[in-house]
């Protein structure tokens, strides 16, 4: 069965993060929220299309649904500002 540290752990080898957290303990749906300087300068379609290849098959086969938030690092600092 899928887990979220597996799904963590597979993104965090694929491509270069700043920070990786997934949620998610039925097996099946997940949410995620990736900051990669590796975003910047793409759009989201473009950031998502980035986390789907470093997921690979495990998208097709073994995830039925992942629910992510990607940033770039100053927009993760611009979000954590209080």
């Amino acid at each position: 069965m899928v887990t979220a540290d597996s799904i963590k752990n597979h993104i965090e080898t694929t491509l270069p993060c700043e920070l990786v957290h997934v949620e998610g303990d039925d097996g099946f749906h997940f949410s995620a929220i990736i900051v990669s300087a590796e975003f910047r300068g793409k759009n989201m379609v473009q950031q998502h299309q980035m986390v789907y290849r470093a997921l690979g098959d495990r998208m097709k086969q073994e995830i039925h649904a992942l629910s992510m938030k990607t940033l770039t690092p100053e927009q993760w600092a611009e979000s954590n500002r209080s």
